[in-house]
């Protein structure tokens, strides 16, 4: 079945010395676009996370949170004093202070402060793409999962959609030849009332309603808006992406109906074709949340 773009799922599991919580949030977009929101080791390692999730995904909008439930820190004993940097700051702070002859105490506070005075415990074992791709795939999985049930119950309502249309096409064409004998009896009238009881010249007749029935015939725009309907329905049962591919196709379909009520000169039929413009574009803004 196709695939959502709406949908959500959410891991967590052991990551670099702690336990990572993934996130994600996916939303209509014409094309693949991540948002990523993590702390900074493990954005250093976004470019295969993208991958990653590109591999699942093929459009949509992709919020993805990553965050710590239980930090390195919290499993590792913290932070350690790195006291040679501590000792080294100091000594700039107090160079500092003489050059720009500011009096006063140099206080803990300010010193804590300056870069790498405090390190991470070397306990701590790093995050590598291996561990973290195990929770981004679980993540993913449950998003994918969520977007295929939205996929089935947006199938569900365009293939209604296409049977609603391919229903009112039947009845313009059980009504198209209605129409056409209809128009060749009127023109025959008007033309028996314009010469006044004179001699009907039949060759010139039967090439005047020729002509009307070639510019009213809709035979041709219904068998082409046939072949597109049964298209869509065999493209509905696919499972790749298909929301493209549709839209495609919808133009396709609002092109046949137009020329449809362009040549319709029939009251029931420019009903049916309004009715089918309204399916039509139901089904299009549907279509829009299909990947």
């Amino acid at each position: 079945m196709p695939l959502s773009m709406t949908g959500f799922g959410a891991a967590e599991g052991p990551v670099g010395g702690g336990a990572l919580r993934v996130e994600i949030r996916s939303v209509n977009h014409r094309y693949f676009h991540l948002a990523l929101r993590a702390p900074s080791e493990v954005l250093a390692l976004e470019a295969e996370l993208r991958d990653r999730l590109k591999r699942e995904f093929e459009r949509g909008h992709l919020a993805v949170q990553v965050r710590w439930t239980t930090s390195p820190d919290e499993r590792t004993g913290g932070i350690k004093l790195n006291l040679v940097r501590a000792e080294r700051a100091m000594a700039r702070l107090r160079e500092l202070q003489t050059a720009v002859g500011i009096q006063g105490e140099i206080t803990l506070d300010l010193l804590s402060r300056q870069p790498e005075v405090f390190a991470q415990e070397d306990g701590n074992e790093g995050i590598e793409w291996p561990a973290l791709e195990v929770v981004v795939a679980d993540a993913a999985a449950k998003c994918r999962a969520m977007r295929q049930q939205e996929g089935k119950t947006l199938a569900q309502d365009l293939a209604v959609r296409l049977t609603a249309i391919r229903e009112r096409a039947a009845l313009v064409a059980s009504r198209a030849p209605e129409r056409l004998t209809r128009e060749r009896d009127r023109l025959r009238s008007s033309i028996a009332l314009l010469l006044e009881g004179r001699a009907v010249d039949d060759d010139r007749l039967a090439q005047e309603i020729a002509l009307m029935a070639d510019k009213l015939d809709i035979s041709e725009e219904l068998v082409r808006l046939g072949a597109h309907l049964e298209v869509c329905f065999g493209v509905l049962g696919s499972d790749k992406a298909i929301g493209k591919q549709l839209g495609f196709l919808a133009q396709e379909i609002g092109r046949e109906i137009n020329t449809i009520g362009s040549k319709a000169n029939d009251a029931a039929i420019q009903h049916a074709v309004v009715e089918m413009k309204g399916d039509l574009e139901r089904f299009r803004e549907q279509i829009e949340n299909l990947e």
